[in-house]
């Protein structure tokens, strides 16, 4: 397992050395630095693909057909011609001048910068949408700087491509230039996380999806994902249409997009404000709708809101300098008015818009009643990259089906969570697949409930999830008790040796207890598939007191939306969890907390020791 954030601050201390180094200011070495992200990036995904491709190839002579450009495009990958490859640049001689390399235009090349520019212009000849985006800016580098930039990213971590690193490194780079290119504007990335939840949500198959507040584009590449996961080709089934204010983040978008081999629409700059223009005309045209715009937005001119349209539900409050004062609102209607008559929205907002009051309040009412309202989602702190604040994940569905048109499903998973390190959680791929199923199961949908445990099953054999719970538990700690004692009684040079084939074993029984924990997690609330509301965790309410009367099930423990004042905060409506066992062993862990302390102790006692004899010896 990669330690991503060591390999996103390694990567970083070493980039900016260079660039501290060097007489760039941060706006000249952001977007090339970011360039040769993607440069290694488009490279891991074209061996991959390129390996995909070799694997079936019919050969002629006893020699095997070379790949083409065509090949990639069939794979919806970004074919690179060789001396766009990275491992091409990386191995170059140090005198370029010597070299007798020629550019696309056949003119000669003296430079590492010039081969690095011409390298992007052969790339954006493979895909008309990156035409213009690419930066060409290289020959601003010393040769000297390229190569070392070139050497830093040539890290192999960068090749586990399922595992979108280079996603995070984007984001972790964009974030620490961000400072000194940009001001923030309320602007941040989503969470894979959350563009996953979102996503699994929506269920994108086939049509338009727009994502009006598109950043570097996370929503189109798991759309692309997930529609080619279902066994379709994600660019014949979708059109995808952004936009983006900020210009770097669009051009960022694009060679996302590339990478991904998907194809999109993305405008940006002024036009592309989506407070006063539908780029695109698509008012009322989507069958999907995504999006993490900017909270809390101030300083909105209502005239231009107005004239843009896109205001089913009326205007938000309006201040006396004719502004909105809170642009949450505006994204909510605009997301909603973006729909055709079968779309289905998800988006994340601020934690607070759930409950505003005033004009909110009144659209929100408008909102519930028109019962497209689908699902609601509380979310913790700390998911977000540089943000610690709360949100919630709004879904709307246009499309519901009868059982459920008049309800609206509450889920609080403010508790529910993976802790990454001491500033960031995030899901786990297992608790985003919980949480998709109670979804499911409030959809009908119980089959593919059924498939999860199967899945579940299939990974830790048959039997009761609690029971393989225990013994997974009990095998780890036999394990951790085997390690310390072996450690121990080892010889100096085998103690690394032992201590690191133990340390393999317990992180894969460490995987093993946390699939079963979901797995247990998931069973003890809905069995073999059936809904039902769990204190602390989701209810479903009715949209109005109307549907909750009309309703003939008794045994339903009714609420309606209208009761709780249009609320749509799930908590709510969950209510509280009773407190649940951790199951730690309280006595384990105080002679634990003892032991430590004791060591603690006896570490400070040496270190005074070592002052005050450092302090005799200097006379004080």
């Amino acid at each position: 397992m990669i330690n991503i954030r060591k390999l996103e601050a390694e990567l970083w201390e070493s980039a900016d050395l260079l660039r501290a180094g060097s007489k760039l200011t941060s706006n000249q070495y952001c977007m090339p630095v970011l360039g040769l992200i993607f440069l290694r990036y488009a490279y891991s995904r074209f061996k991959m693909v390129e390996a995909e491709i070799l694997k079936n190839r019919p050969s002629r002579g006893g020699r095997v057909m070379p790949v083409e450009a065509s090949d990639f495009a069939a794979k919806s990958a970004l074919f690179l011609p060789k001396e766009a490859q990275y491992d091409y640049l990386l191995n170059l001689p140090d005198d370029i001048a010597s070299a007798g390399l020629v550019n696309r235009d056949r003119q000669t090349m003296t430079s590492l910068g010039e081969v690095v520019n011409n390298a992007m212009a052969l790339i954006e000849e493979q895909s008309s949408q990156l035409t213009g985006v690419l930066p060409k800016s290289y020959t601003d580098f010393s040769d000297e700087l390229l190569s070392e930039l070139l050497r830093i990213f040539n890290n192999s971590a960068l090749d586990e491509v399922g595992g979108d690193i280079i996603g995070r490194i984007y984001e972790y780079f964009l974030n620490k230039f961000a400072k000194n290119i940009a001001s923030d504007d309320g602007v941040f990335f989503t969470p894979k996380s959350l563009v996953k939840m979102i996503v699994n949500i929506i269920e994108p198959k086939s049509g338009i999806l727009l994502d009006p507040a598109c950043g570097s584009g996370g929503m189109f590449i798991q759309s692309g994902d997930f529609v080619n996961q279902s066994g379709m080709n994600a660019n014949s089934a979708m059109t995808f249409y952004g936009q983006e204010k900020v210009e770097y983040n669009a051009q960022l978008c694009l060679m996302n997009m590339a990478v991904h081999g998907l194809t999109g629409a993305i405008k940006s700059g002024d036009e592309a404000n989506s407070f006063y223009h539908d780029a695109h005309n698509l008012d009322g045209c989507c069958d999907y709708v995504m999006a993490n715009p900017p909270f809390n937005v101030d300083k909105v001119k209502a005239e231009s809101c107005e004239s843009a349209k896109r205001l089913p539900f009326g205007m938000p409050s309006i201040n006396k300098n004719k502004e909105v004062g809170n642009g949450n609102y505006l994204w909510i209607s605009y997301f909603y008015s973006y729909l055709n008559e079968k779309g289905r929205a998800g988006f994340v907002m601020a934690s607070s818009a759930t409950d505003g009051q005033g004009k909110d309040k009144d659209i929100r009412r408008k909102l519930v009643e028109t019962g497209h309202v689908d699902v609601m989602i509380s979310v913790g702190n700390n998911f977000f990259y540089t943000k610690s604040l709360p949100c919630s994940l709004w879904f709307f569905d246009k499309n519901k089906n009868e059982a459920i048109k008049d309800k609206v499903l509450f889920i609080d998973a403010r508790n529910y969570y993976t802790v990454v390190d001491r500033t960031l959680n995030e899901w786990s791929e297992w608790q985003l697949k919980n949480l998709n199923a109670i979804v499911w199961l409030y959809r009908g949908e119980t089959e593919k409930y059924t498939a999860l445990l199967d899945e579940y099953r299939t990974i830790l054999g048959k039997g009761d999830f609690e029971d393989i719970l225990h013994q997974l538990k009990d095998e780890l700690k036999d394990l951790q008790k085997r390690a310390k004692i072996e450690v121990e009684h080892a010889g100096r040079g085998d103690k690394k040796r032992i201590q690191g084939e133990y340390d393999e074993m317990i992180a894969s029984k460490n995987e093993e207890v946390t699939v079963a924990k979901e797995a247990n997690w998931l069973y003890e609330k809905f069995g073999n598939g059936k809904y039902k509301d769990i204190l602390g965790l989701c209810k479903t309410a009715y949209t109005t007191d109307v549907a909750k009367d009309n309703d003939k099930d008794e045994n339903e423990n009714k609420i309606s939306i209208e009761e709780k004042g249009w609320s749509l905060t799930p908590g709510a409506y969950v209510g509280v969890a009773p407190v649940e066992d951790d199951g730690v062993d309280f006595e384990e862990r105080m002679a634990e907390i003892h032991l430590e302390l004791l060591s603690l102790q006896a570490e400070s006692n040496d270190l005074m020791d070592t002052i005050s004899k450092n302090m005799k010896e200097m006379g004080l």
